[in-house]
């Protein structure tokens, strides 16, 4: 009598998710060999049969002992979570089965972790997708990275599977990095624990926002791609595959004449644009500014005369290849002090392609009178939660995550000061800050104002960065003290700069003294 070897797939966790043909195979079986937690799924299917429970740690036995059973004319089913055939236990059976087996052999599909989390968020893998899982047991590290290296350079929205375990905690803050490298911060991504367990948790994120949060073994990110959105409290991939080109234009650095031989400036700063400006009316060469949004460049345009601005979301694959293609001749970076990413980017871009690099960056004006020092962000949630029941943000959209979910924040009510684009307010209100509670205009902002404002939302705590003057902090020391407001100051990030300039004419120094032949 001939065997069969069913290669059995049960999909996330719910009977109802699980194929009616592999109810069949599971039912036409006379013998189980599965991990003892999937039988909780199947049970119903399988009393009274033969089962088998080796342990998680024993997939290579179970595939073994499905295989001998098979072999000596039993009906078998071999079991798998999500999909047998994915990162599962159908592999390690065809490895072990031999050229001269006899028996039958059946696999049947499952829903798989990737469309089961991608089901939960929405629809983000409506377009080209890649899986990749962050286990080194069976694979190399640097393969790993070698593959999220190139995923991210093709802008493919993508799943990780095996994301954190107790002995590999570090990889993917790793992994996030590289996506973060070539990808827009903005990206929007899901997390996603037990799909379809108990203890099922669902939350969406930027993809800048993926490194401050913790991870385990039954967690899956899914990461979107350019084009992915939000809508009803979900996020969507269009399928898009007619309109890639037409629909990157809005999305992408436009794709214009770069003069030869510039000297790049990327600002989206107030006084990284006169900077610009003042170094287009003085240099023989050519000024290239770069911004990273569409109305950071449209402000450029008119702050920046005489200079070529080039715009847009953009990854730094994106870079290299324009500063590659126009022979750039020096990187001044005077981006925003917070913007430490960029900063580390073009650093590694300065290094990689042997290109000058000088960082311009405005004067630190705090003062121990002004207020009180934090650390980082999480020292300024933790600070003002103990400080205020009425608490305004002056830090922007990239860090309302770390305060609105810290410890205690639920009892707190929370304002914040954003920049107006869509996407901040969206995000806003998606980590549940009231639309009533965003002040959403483009700063600096008077003394005056701020009083009047903090007064009217009666603000009882202050959170703000040492931004310096370029960036309102006077203004915010003067109308905090004015109201008796509690300050907190986030201090800047620590940056190994390679060369540093703290005024345009010591700037401009430092350029007249660089071979740019």
């Amino acid at each position: 009598m001939s065997g069969v070897l069913n290669l059995v797939s049960v999909g996330p966790g719910y009977e109802d998710l699980i194929a009616p043909r592999a109810i069949a195979a599971l039912k036409d079986s006379d013998v189980i060999v599965a991990y003892e937690l999937y039988l909780r799924w199947i049970m119903p299917h399988v009393e009274g049969k033969e089962i088998h429970t080796p342990p998680l740690t024993q997939e290579r036995e179970r595939a073994l002992l499905a295989i001998e059973k098979a072999r000596g004319g039993a009906r078998v089913s071999l079991i798998s979570s999500g999909d047998i055939g994915i990162y599962a236990m159908a592999a390690l059976a065809y490895e072990e089965m031999s050229e001269d087996d006899t028996y039958q052999v059946n696999l049947i599909p499952g829903i798989t972790s990737a469309n089961a989390c991608a089901s939960l968020l929405g629809s983000p893998l409506s377009h080209d997708f890649a899986t990749l899982s962050l286990s080194d047991l069976l694979c190399p590290w640097e393969w790993i990275e070698h593959r999220a290296r190139h995923i991210a350079q093709a802008d493919l929205a993508c799943v990780m599977y095996n994301v954190q375990s107790a002995s590999r905690q570090q990889g993917v803050y790793r992994v996030l990095q590289l996506m973060l490298e070539s990808k827009a911060p903005h990206t929007l991504c899901g997390v996603v624990k037990n799909a379809y367990r108990p203890g099922q948790e669902v939350s969406i994120h930027r993809l800048d926002e993926l490194p401050s949060l913790q991870f385990d073994m039954l967690t899956t990110i899914v990461v979107g791609n350019r084009f992915t959105q939000r809508k009803r409290g979900q996020i969507f991939t269009p399928r898009g595959y007619n309109d890639w080109d037409a629909k990157a234009d809005s999305t992408l650095p436009q794709r214009q004449e770069l003069p030869d031989g510039g000297v790049w400036v990327f600002s989206g700063t107030s006084d990284g644009n006169a900077l610009a400006a003042r170094l287009a009316s003085g240099q023989s060469r050519p000024v290239v500014v770069s911004a990273a949004t569409d109305h950071g460049g449209d402000v450029a345009i008119k702050a920046c005369p005489g200079a070529t601005v080039w715009a847009g979301r953009q990854g730094i694959e994106a870079r290299r290849q324009a500063l590659v293609a126009s022979g750039a001749k020096v990187l001044v970076d005077a981006t925003h002090p917070y913007a430490t990413s960029m900063s580390e980017q073009l650093i590694g871009l300065s290094r990689e392609l042997g290109i000058p690099y000088l960082r311009y960056e405005r004067p630190s004006s705090f003062s121990a009178l002004d207020g009180t020092w934090c650390a980082s962000s999480q020292d300024a949630a933790q600070r003002a939660i103990a400080l205020g029941k009425r608490i305004f943000l002056s830090t922007g959209s990239k860090d309302l995550a770390t305060f609105v979910q810290a410890d205690g924040a639920a009892d707190r009510q929370w304002f914040a000061r954003l920049t107006a684009e869509p996407e901040f307010i969206e995000r806003a209100v998606a980590l549940g800050v009231a639309r009533e509670r965003i002040c959403a205009m483009q700063g600096p902002f008077s003394a005056d104002f701020n009083m009047a404002l903090w007064r009217d939302w009666h603000i009882d705590c202050v959170v703000t960065k040492d931004s310096g003057d370029a960036g309102g902090y006077a203004s915010k020391v003067h109308a905090a003290k004015a109201l008796g407001i509690p300050l907190l100051v986030i201090g800047r990030p620590p940056v190994d700069y390679p060369a540093m300039c703290g005024s345009a004419d010591d700037l401009i120094a430092q350029l007249a003294a660089l071979d740019l032949a």
